[in-house]
């Protein structure tokens, strides 16, 4: 049986006041060369809301509901919480962690798919937290698999989908949910080159990599759940397709496409009059979801004439927070492979991230822990 001292939440971290945009976005964009003109565009989205991302209170709530279901399952680990980019920073909580004896720290990205920024950035910064610190030595820190395909993840958006369908039949009496309604399954975009570049090598994923290989495995097993609600044996044909959100990089530089804005403009012409907007590449509602979906994507539906509803990301829903858990435990267990809960067959995926996983092409390799070098 796996021993662990502590359970380290890993954010992304976020603004708590209109002083904190510029610094919070110059941590973020750090070495990129991004200019100050394009950093204060992007501040327009956070002083909307007063300058205050939601996602370090969503945080907070995430992890006191980890603790209560730690405590309630006996499980004697302390969560503790850290961020990449806003305080309370990776450094200082690793650093605090030792100070009170806890040396052996069991991490949760709150990113659930493979990428550089989504896996391998997390765990760059673990290994220059410890560095930064004179930890490399004393501190050991292991990070939960990628938990894209795991029920606890999976099955809220089931259950966000199925509301969904409900919502748009209510709102648009007589809509044929199988042809006059998509559903459009929204992530992140990130350069091509780290797509490509997800996964590990040998696994031979195509264009895309393992990131969008992913999503496009957990939208499958969302659709296959949907069925039609007066005849569970039969099921739906509601089209859908994976849409991408959130792109900041310069228009010389291929990122994943479609934009979600591009594809909704699109969607009148073949006679879809509502869509559901499901953010499944997100584990909880903070800024790109707030701005690029309950915003811009609902603007421009509205600007087509069509009816839109979001689904919630998983939040603190009681699977998502109860299968963090389940993936905690499989670790303290030493749960075998076979045994893992995994609902595509690209997983379950790997506790020890694979050799030259999920590479920044551009920044190239950096020390990383809980995985293989390079």
């Amino acid at each position: 049986m796996a021993q662990y001292d502590a359970v380290l939440l890993a954010g992304f971290g976020g603004p708590e006041g209109q002083d904190d945009v510029i610094p919070f976005l110059r941590n973020v964009t750090g070495g990129r060369g991004i200019p100050e003109e394009r950093l204060e565009e992007v501040a327009t989205h956070y002083r909307h809301f007063g300058g205050i991302s939601p996602i370090n209170d969503q945080n907070r709530v995430l992890k006191a509901a980890l603790q209560v279901e730690l405590d309630r399952r006996g499980i004697d680990l302390p969560v503790i919480w850290g961020n990449r980019n806003w305080a309370p920073y990776l450094k200082d909580t690793i650093s605090e962690a030792h100070e009170a004896g806890q040396n052996r720290l069991l991490a949760i990205a709150t990113s659930a798919y493979s990428s550089y920024s989504g896996c391998r950035q997390y765990r760059e910064d673990f290994a220059a937290a410890l560095t930064d610190k004179g930890l490399n030595d004393t501190v050991h820190i292991d990070k939960i698999r990628q938990f894209f395909d795991h029920p606890g993840f999976v099955t809220p958006f089931i259950t966000g989908v199925t509301q969904g369908l409900a919502d748009v039949v209510a709102a648009v009496p007589g809509i044929n949910v199988d042809t006059e309604v998509e559903i459009l399954f929204s992530t992140h975009s990130i350069p091509m080159t780290d797509a490509n570049k997800s996964g590990p090598p040998e696994r031979g994923f195509s264009e895309g990599g393992a990131y969008e290989a992913q999503h496009r495995a957990v939208a499958q097993v969302v659709m296959d759940s949907l069925v039609e609600p007066d005849d569970s044996s039969v099921p739906l044909k509601t089209q859908w397709q994976l849409v991408y959100q959130s792109r900041s990089g310069p228009p010389s530089m291929p990122w994943l496409e479609p934009d979600i804005n591009d594809a909704i403009a699109l969607l009148p012409a073949r006679g879809i009059r509502a869509v559901i907007i499901v953010p499944l590449g997100f584990v909880s509602d903070h800024m790109e979801v707030m701005w690029d979906l309950d915003n811009e994507a609902m603007e421009t539906s509205e600007k087509f004439g069509i009816t839109a509803v979001r689904v919630p990301t998983p939040g603190v829903s009681p699977d998502f927070v109860s299968g963090l858990v389940d993936l905690i435990e499989e670790r303290l267990n030493d749960t075998p492979v076979e045994d893992r809960p995994a609902e595509t067959t690209l997983g379950p995926w790997y506790d020890v991230c694979r050799p030259g996983c999920c590479e920044n092409v551009r920044l190239g390799f950096k020390p990383a822990v809980a995985g293989m070098a390079p």
